[in-house]
C-alpha cells in the first residue's frame, strides 16, 4: 500500500483525485488491482471496485505513473476491474471522473441524475462512505465533486 500511497500522491496534489486517509486504503485493499512492472516490480497503475448495490459498483482510485501514461496500463487496469463486476454479476458500473475521454472508451456515458430508485437511495443514504455520498450527489460533499462528470455504463 505504501507503494499505492506515493502514486496516488501526485492525482492529489493535481487535484485530480481526492485524498484518502491511509488507513481507508489499507481497510479497501480487497477492492484494488494493481499493476506492476514486470522487471522489477514496481507499482505503476492502480483501481478499485467498490460494489454499492446488489446490481451497482463504482471504480475508484485509478490511476497510472505519470511517467507511463499513455502506455495502456489504465485500460488494462480497468478491464480487469469491469471483469471483476461482471465476475460479481454487477449490471451497471458507476465513476466520478474528469477523464471522460478515457471512460468512454470503455462505453461508459454521461448521466445526470443518480441511477437508483427511490428505496435504493435510501438505503444509500445510511452509508458512511464518503464515496457513497458523492454517488448520491449529497449537498455536503458537492466541493468534493466540481467538475467531476457522472458516467454509468451498463455491463
Amino acid at each position: 500500500m505504501p507503494s499505492v500511497r506515493r502514486l496516488l500522491d501526485g492525482y492529489v496534489r493535481e487535484g485530480i483525485l481526492l485524498d484518502k486517509a491511509t488507513v481507508t486504503l489499507y481497510e479497501d485493499i480487497q477492492e484494488f488491482w494493481i499493476a506492476e512492472r514486470d522487471e522489477d516490480a514496481r507499482v505503476i497503475g492502480c483501481g478499485a471496485l467498490h460494489v454499492m448495490w446488489e446490481d451497482l459498483a463504482e471504480v475508484r482510485t485509478l490511476a497510472v505513473d505519470h511517467g507511463i501514461r499513455g502506455a495502456g496500463v489504465g485500460h488494462q487496469v480497468l478491464d480487469k476491474l469491469l471483469q471483476t463486476a461482471r465476475w460479481l454479476g454487477v449490471r451497471r458500473v458507476f465513476c466520478l471522473t474528469f477523464e471522460v475521454d478515457f471512460f468512454a472508451k470503455h462505453g461508459f456515458v454521461e448521466i445526470g441524475e443518480t441511477p437508483v430508485d427511490g428505496d435504493v437511495y435510501s438505503e444509500l443514504l445510511r452509508s458512511y462512505d464518503e464515496g457513497v455520498a458523492e454517488f448520491l450527489g449529497l449537498e455536503r460533499v458537492k466541493p468534493n465533486t466540481l467538475g467531476n462528470s457522472r458516467m454509468l455504463l451498463h455491463l
